[in-house]
């Protein structure tokens, strides 16, 4: 199924969630490769003291990445906000994402991310300044309300409607859950219900098979993956195939996660430099190896070593082994 934000027209409705620290540039690459119909770059502060700093620089990076190029940004002052929206816009951006989703302390602190759900008057004047800014399609990100006691995404999907935002992703979890529990998608529907956006749901998309009930439960427009995307991105071509066709495809053979791994990590490699190329690569092979045959031995071992090349040659001694061939 295909859908639109704003004039850009998705090749599907899978869409790969912005992750600090995770959704670089060569990892969102890869999951366009492998299926993501549209993915949103890692966030990126307001305040405009960072917008020079080597991460924001490197997060800001889209070089032969393909359209739309969406940029997520965060912060709790409208003018700065609006002012990183119109900055990245003209560094290249097609789409501006606003982040209110972030549960994490460092962001919510400084009463960005998830913080601002408390603050229904505040979400409407940042939303309304982003929007005035900039000529292209802004739309936001959120969680379904600061706690459970307190789930106002309804309402705060009504305020980006009004406001003028394109497209709405909502996480089944209040910012107090944190990823605790499971994600809940009565909300979710309720907020599908109430406002004309296009809704992705994300929370808790780990196979092919709840990925069709959520969307069949909260009738969303589409789905957005985080966590689950982590050292798997087949899932994407994995649950555009079963919502076509309602089966499952086998899942990829070692041949092939030994070639996505290593150009993987790879891309790394180029993108950060060796020394931060190797620590990034890290978490992902990390990511990868849960659960597979030798996965912790080897991972184990690739935490200890300093080099690209050291990286790749435990790869490729690993899947081009007889224990792991006859695994």
């Amino acid at each position: 199924m295909s859908l639109a934000i704003g004039p850009h027209v998705l090749p599907n409705n899978l869409v790969l969630a912005p992750m600090a620290g995770v959704t670089d540039l060569p990892f969102r690459m890869l999951c366009r490769e492998l299926g993501a119909g549209y993915v949103v770059g890692e966030m990126l502060s307001s305040d405009p003291r960072l917008k020079g700093t080597r991460k924001s620089e490197l997060r800001r990076n889209h070089e032969g990445e393909a359209r739309p190029i969406a940029v997520q940004i965060a912060g709790s002052d409208p003018e700065w906000m609006a002012e990183a929206a119109r900055y990245n816009v003209e560094h290249g951006a097609e789409i501006i994402d606003i982040n209110m989703g972030c549960p994490a302390k460092k962001v919510c602190n400084k009463l960005a991310g998830s913080a601002l759900l408390e603050d229904e008057p505040l979400v409407a004047r940042i939303l309304g300044a982003v929007v005035a800014a900039v000529d292209v399609p802004v739309t936001l990100k959120i969680r379904t309300g600061p706690e459970p006691g307190r789930r106002n995404g309804v309402a705060i999907a009504r305020i980006a409607q009004d406001a003028g935002i394109q497209a709405l992703a909502v996480h089944g979890r209040t910012r107090a859950d944190r990823f605790k529990g499971e994600a809940e998608y009565d909300t979710i529907r309720a907020i599908v219900e109430a406002v004309d956006l296009p809704v992705f749901a994300n929370g808790d998309l780990e196979t092919p098979e709840r990925c069709a009930e959520v969307l069949r439960h909260t009738g969303a427009a589409g789905l957005m993956f985080g966590r689950g995307a982590q050292g798997n991105p087949w899932i994407f071509r994995e649950v555009a195939h079963f919502l076509a066709t309602g089966r499952r495809l086998p899942p990829p053979g070692q041949d092939e996660v030994h070639e996505v791994m290593t150009r993987h990590l790879r891309g790394l490699h180029r993108f950060y430099g060796d020394v931060a190329g190797v620590r990034v690569a890290r978490k992902h092979v990390g990511w990868y190896l849960e659960g597979r045959p030798g996965g912790r031995e080897l991972r184990d071992r690739l935490v200890r070593v300093n080099t690209p090349a050291e990286q790749l040659s435990l790869l490729e001694e690993h899947f081009g082994g007889p224990e792991c061939l006859a695994a």
